[in-house]
């Protein structure tokens, strides 16, 4: 994903939730015994916990208000 800036993940919880649900389905696969989606539910939750948590930087509301043209 390029854009983690979406409005979506703007909310902590939302991007903590997310990171936590692939952790526990990771966990769920190796007490299942499958290490081969493990280990790729881990891979995802690894990459979500670098873009949501350390990496992510919330866009910046950069759009002014229009102005009003001079009284002319």
């Amino acid at each position: 994903m390029k854009d983690a800036s979406h409005p979506f993940f703007r909310p902590l919880w939302r991007r903590v939730a997310l990171v936590a649900v692939c952790a526990a389905w990771t966990v769920v696969e190796l007490v299942v015994g499958d290490p081969t989606w493990a280990v790729m539910t881990g891979a995802i939750g690894a990459y979500a916990a670098w873009t949501f948590l350390i990496a992510y930087k919330p866009a910046t509301e950069t759009a002014e208000a229009p102005r009003d043209p001079p009284a002319g």
